[in-house]
């Protein structure tokens, strides 16, 4: 059998392996590129995450945000600083102070400029981030912080690199580290007080148009038109009206006293007075403390006085009349002549007048500002307080063209048209009126000893306007009853006051002051509802 034939043999193998074909190189390319693009995406995803995570973990978290609410639960006593205090003595010193935020300006996303005030003092402060103490978050959110919000800031006093225009501080600003919210506000302000604190004459004659704030507006939101820095100026120059009265009536021996304000009679006339209901009868709100203040002196207090308020039920819409209004009263003893009383009184405005301008000169330029006026000019000479008799000053009146018949007694129109007369004449904005027709006083009043026609009653007027009536008073029992009866009082209606006389009193007298109308015409604010925190006239109850 024959051998099977063998295969042939293979040729020998190529030992050099072929390179990849181009498709592959590109196939391979594109798996690169795709890994890299890959890879710069899961880079870019973990730092986003990153950053959300460290936009969770704000570092600044505790150094601003709402307060709690304040209940009393505690109390650090950390000491606060206040705006009005704040000065380079102070650089480099961190402060604690809560106040209203004013306006704020953010800078981009790392900076905010705001203007922080404390009644009428203001300072500009800046939060800026930094990587340990102000994050991006805390900016945002103290920029966004509304307007009129109450924060409680602390920040370091650092002087300001050039004085500061737009704050009342102006040699320092307050570089921020903590801001809480204490308490914001809710809805819209009704206007600003940007707004609110600009003169007429700035709205007036500006080239761009400019919101004016009318004083109907004003008064119903009272509460924030009382922040502008000029209500804050007007009324601490109000308390200092009162404290001055005080101080001087204190160092001339005046008891301060206090008397009802409801009434079993009307003190002048029916028509003036509130009736209101009292238990099963009516009673009267007092249209001053003319009554008791006398009372008083009869009592043997010798000289006293009074703040306190004084209704006046007359259906008058003027600027100068309020239906309720704060009374400066006094009563005082005399010892020879009713003249003591005036001079007194005209030393008490005397010197009222003098420490207005002496302690609270800063808040009479605020004033200025928004209601520009002469200054108020009183006789300092030796020549004393201008005193014109009714006569004298009806015969300026006539002398100006004013009929003598209508002059039987001087109109609020023919009042400012005689302290124009006397301003011009004489150069001064503040003068006395005395011996006035008796017909024109009320049935208390002292008589002329000469003339029964003319009593021993004076008027003090400001800018042609009065602001005290006064008068010696009748202090025997039955001249009293016969001036009653001739105006119509019944005096068995007011029998405990006719009383009082018949005990013994000695002869006396006073004036009654309007706080209000005193601080309208010394600042020249043109209507008494700027003089009155809450004023009440025929077509106001509220706020």
């Amino acid at each position: 059998m024959a051998d099977p034939v063998a295969p042939p043999t293979p040729p020998p193998e190529d030992t050099e392996a072929k390179g990849p074909s181009k498709s592959e190189l590109k196939k391979r390319a594109k798996e690169a590129e795709k890994a890299k693009k890959a890879a710069e995406k899961a880079a870019k995803q973990a730092e986003l995450q990153a950053q959300q995570a460290a936009a969770e973990d704000d570092f600044a978290k505790d150094f601003y945000g709402k307060l709690p609410l304040n209940q009393s639960a505690s109390r650090p006593r950390r000491q606060r600083t206040q705006i009005k205090d704040l000065s380079e003595s102070l650089d480099g010193h961190t402060v604690l102070m809560r106040c209203r935020i004013q306006t704020s300006r953010a800078q981009g996303n790392k900076m905010v400029f705001l203007n922080l005030r404390q009644r009428a003092d203001s300072v500009q402060a800046l939060m800026v981030v930094d990587k340990e103490n102000i994050s991006k978050q805390m900016v945002k959110w103290a920029a966004g912080v509304a307007t009129e919000s109450i924060v409680l800031v602390e920040g370091v006093v650092k002087k300001a690199p050039e004085p500061i225009k737009s704050a009342t501080i102006g040699d320092v600003e307050l570089h921020l580290t903590k801001m809480h919210l204490e308490s914001g506000i809710e809805g819209r302000l009704p206007f600003s007080l940007e707004d609110a604190s600009r003169a007429d004459d700035e709205v007036e004659t500006a080239e761009t148009q400019l919101n004016r704030v009318l004083l109907e507006t004003r008064l119903n939101n009272r509460v924030v038109d009382l922040r502008t820095q000029t209500n804050q100026a007007v009324f601490t120059l109000q308390h200092g009206i009162g404290a001055l009265f005080r101080e001087f009536l204190e160092g001339n021996g005046f008891t301060e006293i206090h008397t009802p304000k409801l009434q079993g009679a009307a003190t002048e006339s029916g028509a003036s007075v509130f009736k209101v209901n009292y238990f099963k009868g009516s009673a009267y709100l007092a249209q001053s403390p003319q009554l008791a203040k006398q009372m008083a002196i009869a009592a043997d207090f010798e000289r006293v006085y009074e703040i306190g308020p004084v209704f006046r039920a007359e259906d008058s819409n003027t600027h100068r009349h309020m239906t309720e209004f704060v009374g400066l009263d006094l009563e005082m003893a005399i010892e020879e002549h009713y003249h003591e009383v005036m001079e007194l009184l005209d030393s008490l405005f005397l010197s009222i007048f003098r420490g207005l301008r002496q302690k609270y000169s800063k808040e009479i330029e605020v004033v200025r500002k928004q209601f520009p006026a002469d200054e108020f000019k009183w006789r300092e000479g030796p020549e004393g307080t201008l005193k014109l008799t009714f006569k004298e000053a009806t015969d300026l009146l006539v002398k100006d063209g004013v009929p003598r018949e209508v002059l039987d007694d001087i109109n609020t129109e023919n009042e400012k048209r005689l302290g124009r007369i006397v301003k011009a004449k004489y150069d001064t904005d503040y003068f006395i009126i005395d011996k006035f027709p008796m017909e024109l006083r009320p049935f208390y009043t002292m008589p002329d000893p000469n003339d029964p026609t003319l009593s021993n009653s004076y008027d003090f007027f400001m800018r042609g306007e009065e602001i005290l009536s006064g008068a010696q008073r009748v202090h025997d029992p039955s001249l009293l009853i016969e001036q009653m009866k001739k105006k119509g009082i019944e005096p068995e209606s007011m029998k405990y006051y006719v009383d009082a006389f018949r005990m013994g009193c000695p002869p006396h007298g006073g004036g009654g002051i309007g706080l209000e109308r005193v601080l309208m015409l010394f600042l020249k604010l043109n209507n008494i509802r700027r003089a009155s925190m809450f004023p009440r006239d025929p077509k106001r109850l509220e706020p």
